[in-house]
C-alpha cells in the first residue's frame, strides 16, 4: 500500500513538474512593441480608442465607450509553434447578449495563401487577467499574424508568448488607406461571437482597406461634440452607420450639421451613410418596425438635402437585405450574430468598394 501511494506521489510531481517546465518555454512579450491595427487617434493611452480628455464636451457615456478596444488588433510576425497570451480588463459586468470572448477575450487570425484565417480564441477566465493558449502545434514557419482586442471592456494589458527561441518581430501596417466607421452598437461589435466578426474587421480582412472602429454603443448619437472628433480623424473616406441610435427626430435635427462638419474638415473626402438594419424584433413588433422605417425615411431626407444644397462626394447605401431575408441573423431581435455581420460584409463590401474605388481609395 505503501510502495502504492509513494508510486502516485512521484508520478503526480513528475507530471506537476512536466506542466510546470512546458509553461516555463513561453517567453511573454508587452504587445505594445507590436503594430497595432485600428486605431483613429495617436493618443498615449494604447488601448483607447481615442483621447476621450481632448474631446470635454463628448458625453460621459460615450467616453466610457471609447476606452473599449473594439476594431483594434496587434499585427505581428512569428514562427513560434503556440502562441498564448497573458491579458487584463476591467471588472465590467458582462452583458447578456454577448460571449464572454467576444466581450473580454481575443481573437487570432494567420495570414494563409494571402487571406486572414481565424486560428484561435484567448477564452477570458472569470478574473480580471487572464493566460491562455491561442493556438499550438503548429509547424515552424515564419506566420503573419493578427490578434483582435476585446470588443467590450477596457483592456488594460496585453503580453503576447511565444516558445522560448522562437522569433517575434512587429509586422508592418498590413492594410491600405483609412476609413472611419462611426456608428452604434452594431459597429461596436454586438452580438459578434468573437472579436474578429466585428463587420468593420471582416471588412478589413476581406478588402485590404484600414477600416477603423468607432462603434458606440447605444449612443451614436450624431451629437456636434461627435462630428467635431470625427471630423479631427485623419482618414480617406468616412462612413455614418449610426442610424439605429438616434430617434427619428434627432435625425432630422442633427444629420445634415454632423455631415457639413466633416466635410468643412475633408472637402474632398467621400461620405457614405447608411440606413439602419431591420431589427428582427420588427418582424412582428410593430412599433420596433414603424421606429426603424421613420429612422431610415429621415436619413434619406436629410440625405436628399444635403444634395440639394450642393454637397458633393455623398452617398447612401439603403438597408434592403442587409441581414438577409429568413430572420435568423440575429443573437436577440436587434444586433447581427455572425451570420448576420458575414451578409452585412457581404452586402455592404462591393458597395463601399465601388464608392471608394472613384477616389483611388483601393
Amino acid at each position: 500500500m505503501r510502495l502504492k501511494t509513494v508510486c502516485a506521489f512521484i508520478l503526480f510531481f513528475c507530471c506537476h513538474f512536466i506542466g510546470y517546465a512546458q509553461k516555463s518555454e513561453i517567453t511573454y512579450y508587452d504587445a505594445r512593441k507590436f503594430y497595432l491595427y485600428g486605431k483613429a487617434f495617436n493618443n498615449q493611452q494604447q488601448y483607447h480608442r481615442a483621447d476621450t480628455a481632448t474631446y470635454n464636451e463628448l458625453p460621459a457615456t460615450v467616453k466610457n465607450l471609447l476606452t473599449h478596444s473594439a476594431g483594434l488588433a496587434i499585427v505581428f510576425k512569428t514562427n513560434s509553434k503556440s502562441i498564448s497570451a497573458k491579458w487584463c480588463v476591467t471588472d465590467k459586468k458582462p452583458g447578456n447578449n454577448m460571449t464572454l470572448i467576444a466581450q473580454k477575450g481575443l481573437d487570432l487570425y494567420i495570414k494563409r495563401d494571402g487571406k486572414w484565417q481565424f486560428a484561435g480564441v484567448g477564452r477570458p477566465s472569470s478574473n480580471i487577467c487572464s493566460e491562455f493558449t491561442l493556438v499550438k502545434a503548429m509547424d515552424n514557419t515564419e506566420k503573419e499574424c493578427m490578434i483582435f482586442l476585446p470588443l467590450y471592456d477596457e483592456l488594460k494589458s496585453l503580453e503576447i508568448g511565444v516558445e522560448a527561441g522562437s522569433s517575434i518581430v512587429s509586422l508592418n501596417n498590413p492594410f491600405r488607406k483609412r476609413v472611419v466607421i462611426y456608428g452604434s452598437s452594431i459597429v461596436h461589435g454586438a452580438s459578434a461571437g468573437r472579436p474578429g466578426m466585428a463587420y468593420p474587421a471582416i471588412l478589413s480582412r476581406s478588402t485590404g482597406l484600414y477600416f477603423m472602429n468607432l462603434g458606440i454603443s447605444g449612443n451614436a448619437k450624431m451629437e456636434k461634440s461627435a462630428a467635431k472628433m470625427v471630423s479631427d480623424i485623419e482618414a480617406d473616406a468616412f462612413i455614418l452607420d449610426c442610424v439605429p441610435n438616434p430617434s427619428p427626430q434627432q435625425i432630422k435635427e442633427r444629420a445634415e450639421d454632423f455631415v457639413k462638419t466633416v466635410r468643412a474638415k475633408h472637402t474632398k473626402a467621400p461620405i457614405i451613410l447608411i440606413q439602419s438594419i431591420f431589427r428582427e424584433q420588427g418582424n412582428f413588433d410593430l412599433e420596433v418596425k414603424e421606429r426603424v422605417k421613420q429612422q431610415n425615411v429621415e436619413i434619406t431626407a436629410a440625405f436628399n438635402r444635403l444634395k440639394s444644397a450642393g454637397v458633393k462626394d455623398l452617398y447612401l447605401i439603403t438597408s434592403e437585405n442587409l441581414l438577409g431575408d429568413d430572420h435568423d441573423a440575429s443573437t436577440d431581435g436587434v444586433h447581427p450574430n455572425d451570420l448576420g455581420f458575414y451578409r452585412m460584409a457581404a452586402q455592404l463590401g462591393p458597395q463601399i468598394t465601388k464608392i471608394l474605388g472613384q477616389y483611388n481609395i483601393k
